[in-house]
């Protein structure tokens, strides 16, 4: 929502960014969400002055968090024209912009090698633990409302369990897992259970490695919440459909267990129904239905999403 600014909003506005400190931090928000902590790794300052810097840049309304385990993420609120064009000139004049930025993008590497690094340390046994929302009830009811043999892409497959399933199936299945060691655990149970129809590919929900138009059904089995922004995963089922293809998610319902970050490495504590269709609606996706599936009786009792929708031809 766009800010209205007024004559005395921005005096305030220009006070607070005549620190370049202060600009700095904006420009990185910008572009993503990011911690006290991981600020100040990119900016090399101590964590009072980032904390100073972003109570600043709050009262100002120029950027809003949001609590996430033990720690916030802060992000850019949206702005008029005036303060995007203060921001625009800012990149151009403060020497240090290109420097925040490539060390932002090591930053944001990490946080994806430590989700990845503990898939990696779970390959071989996730079937054997607990894992919230794998419920084969909610895969059931998805699994009905699947078509004819297709090519279907199983994007963050895992172990591969599922995919195996749906080639059972469709014509070929494409699965796709950031963890090389999962990749590795899922062709070995396709090699023993004699599959020859499922094709591991190593690759990012947000980078699919797989050609535009290329797959008539994508599957989203418990994995949205591991994408660091799930729209971008979401837009890539877009590219690699053909038209007329349909898109499947099963995630869990938002709940508020945050020890599933460190358990799990969940980036986020699942989804409403309404964020579910409006991420599905913005990228252009059709006939979007939306129900809640299973809810397991155990506390913290995690309830299945189950969303489906289409790409017009």
């Amino acid at each position: 929502m766009y800010q209205k600014t007024t004559m005395a909003s921005i005096v305030k506005i220009l006070r607070v960014l005549a620190d370049p400190n202060r600009l700095r931090i904006l420009l990185l928000l910008e572009s993503e969400e990011l911690s006290v902590a991981e600020l100040q790794e990119i900016l090399a300052m101590g964590q009072s002055t980032i904390s100073t810097h972003l109570s600043q840049l709050k009262q100002a309304k120029l950027v809003e968090d949001r609590r996430t385990g033990k720690s916030s993420l802060y992000r850019l609120l949206k702005q008029d024209s005036i303060v995007a064009g203060l921001l625009a000139q800012a990149q151009l004049e403060i020497p240090e912009s290109a420097n925040d930025q490539a060390a932002a993008r090591r930053v944001l590497k990490k946080r994806q090698d430590k989700m990845r690094a503990f898939f990696d340390s779970v390959a071989g046994r996730l079937g054997k633990d607990y894992v919230p929302g794998k419920s084969w009830k909610g895969l059931a009811k998805a699994l009905l409302r699947l078509m004819p043999p297709m090519v279907i892409a199983d994007l963050g497959s895992g172990e591969g369990a599922f995919a195996l399933l749906l080639a059972e199936r469709a014509t070929k299945v494409i699965a796709v897992d950031t963890s090389a060691k999962m990749i590795e655990v899922a062709r070995e149970q396709a090699l023993r259970h004699g599959i020859e129809n499922v094709e591991y590919r190593l690759g990012d929900m947000e980078e699919v490695p797989i050609e535009d138009g290329q797959v008539d059904l994508v599957f989203f089995s418990q994995s949205l919440h591991h994408a660091l922004h799930p729209e971008r995963a979401v837009q890539e089922a877009w590219r690699i459909l053909a038209p007329g293809g349909r898109i499947v998610i099963l995630d869990l319902v938002k709940h508020r267990f945050e020890e599933a970050r460190e358990l799990y490495a969940d980036e986020w504590l699942g989804f409403s129904e309404s964020e579910i269709e409006a991420m599905l609606e913005r990228t252009g996706f059709t006939q979007v239905q939306t129900s809640i599936v299973h809810k397991e009786p155990e506390t913290p009792q995690f309830q299945t999403l189950l969303a489906v929708a289409s790409k017009q031809s």
